[in-house]
């Protein structure tokens, strides 16, 4: 236990000084300019800065030569294994926005207010703000008139994340939680290992009205990359969830129904698609476990 926590401690180590770092490069060339090209260009940063590099020294320094192998990077899939994946993780796009909706609902008790610095903080209100302006800055980099910055968006919102993200949660904590003081995972440490993964995961985006979604996606890569042995699969299911937001924006604009589809009137398209998402992961189970 003692080597885990040191081990995440190490990590987040690193993580602060690089995001840092990432900070200061951006405010030292754009002088934090809050234009949406300077805005990119921080987002670039500290995706590189907190979520690739952190995971790239930590395995550098712990695996003796094999950082890939310890990542999970070195074993691949067969290519039906990926068809499987992305088909899973197309299904589960109206269940996610389901649940997404449902979160949003959730009213916070009155008790969780808090008074600091002589003012009154209303936690529900703060949290609202929170997703109303990542809504906003979200939007803005979504916009696109041209197929370069399609292509920007893609590599910038959905390439980019799925490798750092998935590196950092999967491939670094899940690994130190997993495998503890032996490079052996034992079975019974899989599952917690897989779940504070995917509640830190959702956590870090701060963004608590899509916690519960992004918790549970979360948990859905961490046990496919358990059951393939390979971070590559879950990557990839990432970056399709991410780019097909992008792609959707960029076809449909506001008027796109992806963030929609299973909310409201077509709620039932919703528990249809988190049945078949789990039928298509007890397929997957069964066709890839081996441990």
């Amino acid at each position: 236990m003692q080597k885990i926590l040191l081990r995440i401690l190490f990590w987040l180590g690193v993580m602060a000084i690089m995001t840092i770092m990432a900070m200061g490069i951006w405010l030292v060339v754009f002088g934090g300019s809050q234009t949406t090209e300077s805005l990119k260009w921080l987002q670039f940063l500290q995706t590189i800065g907190t979520f690739l590099l952190p995971p790239l020294i930590c395995a550098r320094l712990w695996a003796k030569g094999e950082s890939f192998t310890w990542l999970g990077l070195e074993k691949g899939a067969k290519w039906q294994v990926f068809l499987l994946g992305i088909g899973i993780m197309i299904c589960a796009i109206p269940g996610i926005n389901l649940l997404a909706d449902l979160n949003s609902r959730v009213e916070l008790p009155e008790c969780l207010d808090f008074l600091a610095f002589g003012h009154d903080f209303n936690i529900e209100q703060i949290f609202k703000q929170q997703e109303e302006a990542a809504a906003a800055l979200t939007e803005r980099f979504l916009q696109a008139d041209s197929i370069g910055g399609l292509l920007i968006n893609i590599g910038l919102m959905a390439l980019l994340p799925a490798l750092a993200e998935e590196l950092s949660f999967r491939g670094t904590l899940q690994q130190i939680i997993c495998k503890g003081q032996s490079d052996q995972i034992p079975s019974t440490k899989v599952h917690v290992a897989i779940w504070i993964t995917a509640f830190i995961f959702s956590a870090i985006h701060m963004q608590f009205y899509g916690f519960v979604p992004r918790m549970l996606m979360g948990a859905m890569f961490g046990y496919i990359f358990v059951w393939t042995g390979s971070l590559w699969v879950p990557m990839t299911m990432h970056f399709v969830n991410n780019g097909l937001a992008v792609l959707a924006y960029y076809f449909f604009g506001q008027n796109s129904s992806a963030d929609t589809i299973g909310t409201g009137a077509t709620w039932w398209v919703g528990v249809v698609s988190l049945i078949i998402t789990s039928l298509g992961l007890l397929i997957f189970y069964r066709k890839t476990h081996t441990r």
